[in-house]
């Protein structure tokens, strides 16, 4: 096995375990949530701290080993801006749907539900989707403002704490990710959503990167060059 062989299959595990634990925290202290109270605003507290908590954790863990995008979004714009190689979609995007699901799926067991159980949660609104833009720009904006200010040690911090304001200053909860989001179709729990609404969150955060990538080539246009990679990132 060659070396570059052997480091593509070290980041894309590394994607996979970081999303499918991402998922894990995301789903799971939803469904916590859901066992522990019955009013909605104390159980998108508990969601959002859960999932701020531990998604600060697994940046800093997989920082080094596959620059913790955990987010499709995020490795598309890595690559636009040229800091990865176009083939790096290959291993990467896969990883992250993949290691969603499964975390989803072990979440669902840990809380004894079945193990896949398709969201009934209808949540493709105009002001759903609206907001989805608005997170998953605001997210882009927050990673790689950072990356070019090369300030990659504040993204742990910054992303997270970004993700848990979103998750009450958007009408979504900023889900802001593809693979999180093709995740959460299967739990029928509080973070679940229903496939029929997926698609229409899918295509928002696209449209989020979109503007996100735009508005940074213009606040911060100066160092889009091939080396300046992104060391962390992600999104609910």
């Amino acid at each position: 096995m060659s070396v570059s062989v052997a480091g593509r299959l070290r980041s894309a595990g590394a994607e996979f375990l970081g999303s499918g634990l991402l998922a894990v925290v995301v789903i799971g202290s939803g469904a916590a949530a859901q066992q522990l109270t019955a009013d909605a605003g104390l159980a998108l507290l508990i969601n959002a701290l859960g999932t701020v908590l531990g998604l600060g954790v697994l940046i800093v863990l997989f920082l080094p080993l596959s620059g913790a995008h955990f987010n499709p979004v995020v490795t598309l714009i890595d690559v636009a801006f040229r800091h990865r190689p176009v083939r790096v979609l290959l291993w990467y995007l896969p990883a992250q749907v993949l290691g969603c699901i499964a975390g989803a799926i072990l979440a669902n067991l840990m809380f004894e539900h079945p193990a896949i159980a398709w969201s009934t949660t209808e949540r493709a609104t105009p002001a759903h989707l609206l907001a989805e833009v608005v997170a998953t720009a605001g997210l882009v904006l927050v990673v790689f403002l950072l990356v070019r200010a090369e300030k990659i040690s504040a993204i742990p911090i910054a992303v997270a704490a970004y993700i848990g304001s979103a998750y009450f200053f958007t009408s979504s909860t900023s889900f802001a990710n593809p693979a999180i989001t093709i995740g959460r179709m299967f739990t029928d729990t509080f973070a679940g959503i229903a496939p029929s609404s997926a698609p229409w969150f899918i295509a928002a955060q696209l449209v989020g990167g979109v503007v996100g990538y735009l508005a940074v080539r213009v606040l911060a246009p100066a160092k889009e060059k091939r080396g300046v990679s992104i060391r962390s990132t992600m999104a609910s």
